[in-house]
């Protein structure tokens, strides 16, 4: 049996190069202010993995997206070991577009401490008067650049954007970003409508788009989980304080009172508890039972 041993280790995440496709393996790791936390949360992969493929399944007729299977009986078997069923997806090649698409339909975490500072968040003017976790008039776009492991994200402009993709697409920059932000907005306005009616608020999540050998824009990395996007229970939304969530928000919130790089147990198991329960209100399924 082929060995493979992972061509990058993302804060969360293992890639493996299969020649004409990847790999990723999402693991039970978890980061919080851009460092990777002792604790492992278990199951967490296997969520993030099942909720990333209900949502590429769910937003393929806006954009295509990278995912082939998460069957690992469709992987070489090396992939077929216990540690690998359930986390692991089979995706295309693409060459990445450097920009994070952020999309914030509510005011809150650094958008909030931003509009606090100046009426602007990351240089978009917005109306006076919001309070906390406010529902935005409507969503915003507002990339960062896409850092390497251990160093920060850095908010950007569009028109800092079209100079930093620029570097890598060279011509390209308005092109792509422009696509970029149609895209990210549309995604989100369908998500975000639908997990409302499920009794969640996306407040907030990221995308990150590749190319395909033909040039075309595809979605890529994980898309719409607790670890990349805020998650509140809409039942009990109040604006003007911060809200309860089904994200690592509560693990950010408990490090910010105990600092440090690991976790309690009972932070742990009701981390889990919320991922669970997040998974079961979006897809309608026991996450056992999926």
């Amino acid at each position: 049996m082929k060995e493979y041993v992972p061509f990058k280790s993302g804060k969360v995440r293992e890639l493996y190069d299969l020649g004409d496709s990847l790999i990723i393996v999402s693991t039970d790791r978890i980061s919080a202010f851009d460092n990777i936390l002792e604790n492992p949360i278990p199951k967490k992969g296997e969520i993030l993995n099942k909720m990333s493929e209900f949502w590429f399944d769910f937003t393929k007729d806006v954009v295509p997206n990278h995912m082939i299977s998460i069957d690992t009986k469709d992987m070489p078997e090396y992939f077929q070991k216990p540690e690998f069923v359930g986390r692991s997806m089979k995706t295309m090649k693409l060459t990445m577009i450097p920009v994070e698409c952020i999309v914030r339909g509510y005011i809150t975490g650094s958008g909030w401490e931003g509009y606090q500072e100046n009426g602007k968040v990351c240089g978009i003017e917005l109306p006076k008067g919001l309070v906390e976790c406010d529902r935005l008039p409507e969503a915003i776009f507002t990339p960062s650049t896409k850092a390497p492991v251990g160093e920060h994200d850095l908010n950007i402009s569009m028109e800092e954007g079209i100079e930093w993709v620029n570097r890598t697409f060279p011509g390209k920059g308005k092109e792509y970003m422009e696509a970029l932000r149609d895209l990210t907005l549309a995604l989100y306005k369908k998500c975000a409508d639908y997990a409302f009616s499920k009794g969640i608020i996306i407040a907030d999540t990221k995308f990150e788009f590749g190319l395909d050998e033909k040039g075309n824009i595809i979605l890529a990395d994980e898309m719409l989980t607790p670890d990349n996007s805020r998650f509140w229970p809409l039942k009990g939304y109040t604006p003007g304080q911060g809200q309860p969530s089904y994200d690592k928000q509560f693990v950010r919130d408990y490090l910010k009172a105990h600092p440090g790089d690991s976790l309690p147990e009972d932070i742990i198991s009701k981390t889990v508890a919320k991922y669970e329960e997040a998974y079961e209100l979006l897809t309608g399924k026991k996450f056992l039972e999926s």
